[in-house]
This record gives C-alpha cells, sequence and structure tokens, in this order.
C-alpha cells in the first residue's frame, strides 16, 4: 500500500516551526553582516551566536521537513541557540537590525519549545 506522496503532511505547527527557523536563519545571516560592518572586539560574542544561530535554525529546519526521528530534541538544542542570540542581540538596543533579529529569535525559540514537547 506504498505509493508516492504517501508521506503524512506536516502539521500546521511543524510547518510554523519550519518557517519561523527559516525566518531566524534568513534574520541572522543579514545581521552578521551587519555586525561584520560594524567591527569592534564587543561584536566578536554577538558573532558566535548569529553563526550558532543561522546553523542550528538551519539545520532544525531540514529534519523537521525530512521527519527526522531526532526532531524534538534538535528542536530542543535550537530553542537554546535562538535565546542565547537573542540575549545577545539584546546588547544593542539601539541597533534595529539587532532588535529584528531578537524578535525573529524570540519567535523561533517559542515555536521550537513547543515542537520540542510534541511528538514528531
Amino acid at each position: 500500500m506504498t505509493q508516492a506522496g504517501s508521506m503524512t503532511a506536516m502539521s500546521k505547527e511543524m510547518q510554523d516551526c519550519v518557517a519561523a527557523c527559516m525566518d531566524c536563519h534568513s534574520v541572522c545571516e543579514e545581521t552578521m553582516s551587519s555586525c561584520m560592518q560594524m567591527g569592534g572586539q564587543a561584536q566578536m560574542q554577538i558573532m558566535r551566536a548569529l553563526m550558532d544561530c543561522a546553523e542550528t535554525t538551519r539545520m532544525c529546519a531540514d529534519m523537521m521537513m525530512r521527519r527526522s526521528p531526532m526532531s524534538a530534541e534538535m528542536c530542543a538544542m535550537c530553542a537554546k541557540a535562538c535565546e542565547m542570540c537573542a540575549e545577545a542581540c539584546m546588547a544593542m538596543p539601539d541597533d534595529p537590525q539587532m532588535m529584528r533579529c531578537a524578535e525573529a529569535c524570540r519567535r523561533c525559540m517559542e515555536t521550537c519549545r513547543a515542537m520540542a514537547g510534541m511528538a514528531m
């Protein structure tokens, strides 16, 4: 009874989480570019958080899309990376790009926490 397209559709919550991960990934990449233009030693800690978050969110979205059995654990790790990145970005509250990134990270963190608690 196996036929093409028999894979179950992603739940609305999973679709929302994948979208939040991809959005967060994009914003982190843009923020890294902005950060590199600023320069300065203080940005190194923020850059590390941005890199970790960008990589983790991309990987998390990929794993959910391919229905990896490790998705829940990845979502938990992704939520932690997003939380750390949001906190790092908050160190520059006057920078609109940093605040945009912090918001995307928080949104992703929330959806990932929800997915980490769900059976996939």
